[in-house]
């Protein structure tokens, strides 16, 4: 294999760096992987990561950026509109999705929520940055309502969000049927918003 081929092959220094961070930082947390686990797992020198990521806070930020490429936008909001093929079924797809999800055995909850509650300061970086991808998720919500011609998208979106949410937490606490209870509330929310 040549020195091109063997570098199109593997990942690059700051991709396994982000990788190994988000496999980390989803499952356990940010405040329990220290620097230096993400450095062993991503086979790379402390001045590489420093590099790519002069700080743990801009590591977490990445962090938070790629959970939305991949959770918000690439899982959620894609298999929801696959499932659903109307925008009212999408937004009830929804709680299918998080049905699989909580009864799967890697099932790690909402990193935007667990990052927010362990900095426990809403205006420090990550606290904001945290909010922020929540706040896109209600995005994806009121586009949704919005194209299933609901009224008041931002109040449906307001409250849609707290049963996502709400079922995530209640998963958490060991309640694998939480996203179908939900998705009973987010019926009677759609007909109350139509």
């Amino acid at each position: 294999m040549t020195e091109a081929a063997a570098t199109a092959v593997a990942p690059q220094p700051r991709e396994r760096i982000l990788e190994s961070a988000y496999e980390l930082f989803s499952r356990r947390g940010i405040a329990g992987v220290g620097i230096e686990e993400v450095i062993t797992r991503a086979s790379v020198a402390k001045a590489t990561l420093y590099r790519h990521f002069p700080s743990k806070n801009d590591l977490v930020l990445a962090f938070l950026q790629r959970r939305e490429q991949l959770w918000t936008h690439g899982w959620v909001e894609k298999e929801a509109r696959l499932r659903g093929g109307t925008p009212e079924a999408s937004l009830l797809a929804i709680f299918d999705l998080f049905d699989g999800w909580f009864h799967r055995e890697d099932f790690e909850g909402c990193s935007f929520i667990n990052v927010m509650l362990e900095t426990a300061d809403p205006s420090s970086e990550i606290g904001a940055a945290s909010a922020m991808h929540l706040e896109n998720i209600r995005g994806v919500i009121r586009t949704l309502a919005e194209e299933a011609g609901l009224r008041d998208v931002e109040q449906f979106a307001l409250s849609f969000h707290i049963l996502m949410k709400g079922s995530i937490v209640q998963a958490a606490e060991g309640d694998l049927d939480a996203a179908k209870r939900s998705q009973g509330m987010a019926r009677l929310l759609i007909e109350q918003y139509r």
